[in-house]
């Protein structure tokens, strides 16, 4: 029979790629809740306009990404392709947003329907922070200086650039289309078939677009700033003096757009050389409209995602695995007080496993392929004094040592 294997742009995380996985989500949960953010968790899946509402019709998630499908009682339903959308529905669902702000921190997978390739899967993971309610400036620098200090807790902070835009108010983005629509109309028949269509459908994705064939058109294209209201310019200026009295190094880049539609004024990305050509690993703005688009009132609100499986290809080491303890009874007589002295270093925080079968020697064998950092041994003898024999198995030092003592001596 051939075994079964996982489906494809799925994968397992076993040992070390565990390791760096959760070791990403501690790392910046601890962060998050120092910058005051407390975790929530929503359903994997929802209700599909939960989805197809916010993210936009035409988005390349809602027309080629999500998995959707009617469940048995005809509900229509998504496998989340962001956390975003499901964040703002549950803040309306449960009443908080007369509550503001709310500053949430999730971390969970997520599901699209892409070209499976280095760092991207079909089930992939996403740390995620949500300041809703505050509509200053202040409040984007502060959700991307959360972000900055994620990375730096990570030590990849070295290997990525802040990147920011601005997409404008309404009135701003209304004059930027008019303007970009002008201008690939005059190129048409040069850009990529990807881009005929979203000229049709969002001409600001356009601006996103990594077809080589659009590279020379797009470097000629008209920026944003020109488009700006003078409310716009002004709420750009001050993300970047909030940047820069959090002390967050940024470059700007007109061509940032972010992929999906309810982004507004702040856009930004942290991107890096070191994964090749899926070069962004964290990346959000502003949206102010997503909350009203779940039922709510007009709602303030910035935030970024970051893609935990590129932040763990980041990481510079993998981290340790707490090396365990081997308790080793020489015989079934001392089982009893063996599994007493396993309980006790397990209650204390210790990592311990007991060596069931086979003589001392074997047993011993098995603690060295465990790569256990020292073994308890007891005997009947040591049993009766109260005590056991300690060895560092690295040292190959061995002392008697009282039971009452044991974990002190181990921590």
């Amino acid at each position: 029979m051939t075994p079964m294997q996982p489906v494809r742009g799925t994968r397992d995380l076993i040992g070390e790629d565990l390791r760096r996985h959760r070791h990403v989500i501690e790392t910046a949960r601890r962060i998050a809740e120092s910058f005051g953010f407390e975790e929530w968790a929503t359903p994997i899946f929802e209700d599909t306009r939960v989805f197809s509402r916010t993210l936009g019709e035409t988005s390349d998630v809602v027309t080629k990404e999500m998995y959707t499908f009617t469940d048995r009682s005809g509900e229509n339903v998504t496998l989340r392709p962001e956390a975003t959308a499901g964040i703002c529905r549950a803040l309306v669902s449960n009443g908080l947003t007369q509550s503001l702000p709310q500053k949430v921190f999730y971390a969970g997978p997520m599901f699209r329907y892409e070209r499976p390739q280095k760092g991207r899967y079909r089930q992939f993971h996403q740390i995620d922070i949500e300041l809703i309610g505050p509509a200053h400036p202040l409040a984007d620098a502060e959700a991307i200086a959360c972000g900055f200090a994620v990375l730096e807790a990570l030590s990849v902070a070295a290997d990525v650039t802040l990147e920011i835009n601005t997409l404008g108010d309404a009135e701003s983005r209304s004059a930027y289309r008019a303007a970009l629509v002008a201008y690939f109309t005059r190129h048409r028949e040069a850009l990529s078939a990807e881009s005929q269509a979203r000229l049709e459908r969002n001409p600001l994705r356009i601006l996103d677009s990594k077809e080589p064939i659009d590279q020379a058109i797009l470097a000629e294209a008209p920026a944003i700033g020109p488009h700006l209201t003078a409310a716009a310019a002004a709420f750009y200026e001050g993300v970047k003096d909030g940047l820069a009295r959090f002390g967050v190094p940024f470059r700007e880049n007109p061509r940032i757009v972010r992929g999906l539609d309810y982004y507004g004024h702040t856009a930004f990305e942290f991107v890096t050389t070191a994964l090749g050509a899926q070069g962004t690993v964290m990346g959000g703005g502003r949206y102010d409209g997503l909350v009203a688009e779940m039922g709510g009132p007009p709602t303030p609100a910035v935030g970024w995602a970051a893609g935990i499986e590129r932040l763990a290809m980041l990481l510079p080491g993998a981290p340790a695995a707490q090396p365990p303890v081997a308790v080793v009874p020489v015989s079934p007589a001392v089982e009893e007080a063996a599994i007493g002295i396993l309980r006790r270093l397990r209650a204390a925080g210790i990592r311990a496993e007991m060596e069931y079968h086979g003589n001392l020697r074997r047993r011993m064998e098995r603690a060295n392929r465990i790569a256990a950092r020292a073994a308890v041994i007891l005997g009947e003898d040591e049993i009766a004094r109260e005590a056991v024999q300690l060895k560092d198995l690295v040292s190959g030092a061995q002392t008697e040592v009282p039971i009452a003592e044991l974990v002190g001596r181990l921590s």
